[in-house]
């Protein structure tokens, strides 16, 4: 695929999105979405392999299921002759469950990894982050039920944190990882939008840094970590922190946005959901702690130490902005 199409495609997709977030009738969220997903598939089938067919004949699948859904109950919804965008109990369960399916939250999980585990590192960075943005919005155009998304948070943070346990392959390890954030992200956007936008924004950028180390140095699974990262000693230091920011352990900036959701659904009263969200990321630590543990050794930390000296200015304050923010978005998080 040449860069034009790359750019007209890009383009669409981005469209579809803003249309979706920005539409007052129903009939324009769904024609967004549709935009969306059909300047999606062009872009998933740029790297031609029998892996990425597959995973974009699944993708297509699903999501045209979640959009059948959809239009279904938009056109329940419009045969009632109603033109704003207040729905009905009924219409809005099922609009919210075909956003879940479109999203990959859990028990709606199902081909999310298989989809991820079939896609190269850019494309997978879209499906992780640009590709969630108009679904979730989406979700608080709907009189949002607070148990039966509390039902998909819990399902979110559990099954990411058990099912991601023994896999060696990084795209799956990726994408339970993902399963789990959007966990957190629905739990963020029940309450508050702010500290939603502040949790996906800090999420964008810790899975840029990561995906952008694993696409330089073609890595898919475990085994090839050591081997790879060990010619460049800073790149495997920066890339175990980025994992534990990931996984949301402090001081790291990924335990930010979490401490805020942490600290809003107490305020809100929810207080059982968050002791199952806090109680299930613990579980989900290992998978993070598997891979940073298994790299980042005593006998080689002098090394890194040193290496580091040597780094490029440019790129050390981009992970050090990643890595060690929490102080500064601390005071930011003030004016939430």
């Amino acid at each position: 695929m040449t860069n034009f199409y790359k750019i007209i495609f890009s383009s669409t997709l981005m469209l579809g999105t803003f249309l979706s977030i920005s539409s007052m009738s129903w009939i324009f969220v769904w024609m967004g979405l549709e935009i969306n997903l059909l300047s999606l598939m062009p872009i998933m089938k740029m790297y031609k392999n029998k892996y990425s067919s597959e995973a974009t004949i699944k993708y297509f699948i699903i999501q045209a299921m979640a959009s059948f859904l959809m239009l279904f109950s938009i056109i329940m919804f419009y045969s009632m002759k109603t033109t704003n965008l207040n729905l009905s109990i009924m219409n809005s369960l099922i609009i919210c469950s075909a956003l879940l399916l479109k999203l990959g939250a859990a028990p709606f999980h199902f081909w999310f990894p298989e989809v991820i585990s079939g896609m190269n590192w850019e494309t997978n960075f879209i499906l992780l982050t640009w590709q969630k943005i108009a679904p979730i919005i989406i979700l608080t155009y709907t009189s949002m039920n607070t148990l039966f998304l509390s039902i998909f948070v819990i399902f979110s943070s559990m099954i990411s944190g058990l099912q991601g346990m023994n896999q060696t392959c990084l795209r799956k390890i990726i994408a339970y990882s993902s399963i789990n954030h959007m966990g957190w992200m629905i739990s963020a956007i029940m309450n508050s939008f702010m500290i939603w936008l502040n949790y996906f924004l800090i999420y964008t950028l810790i899975n840029l840094n990561i995906l952008i180390m694993l696409w330089k140095y073609n890595i898919y699974f475990m085994s090839q970590l050591n081997k790879m990262f060990s010619f460049n000693k800073k790149i495997k230091f920066f890339f175990a922190l980025n994992f534990l920011s990931l996984g949301g352990l402090p001081p790291f900036l990924g335990f930010f946005p979490k401490w805020l959701t942490i600290n809003n659904l107490i305020y809100t009263n929810f207080y059982s959901l968050a002791i199952i969200l806090i109680i299930f990321t613990l579980v989900s630590l290992y998978m993070y702690m598997r891979i940073t543990f298994s790299m980042l050794t005593i006998n080689s930390f002098e090394s890194i130490i040193k290496s580091i000296k040597k780094t490029n200015y440019t790129y050390f304050m981009i992970n050090f902005l990643s890595l060690s923010s929490l102080m500064i978005c601390s005071f930011f998080s003030n004016f939430l």
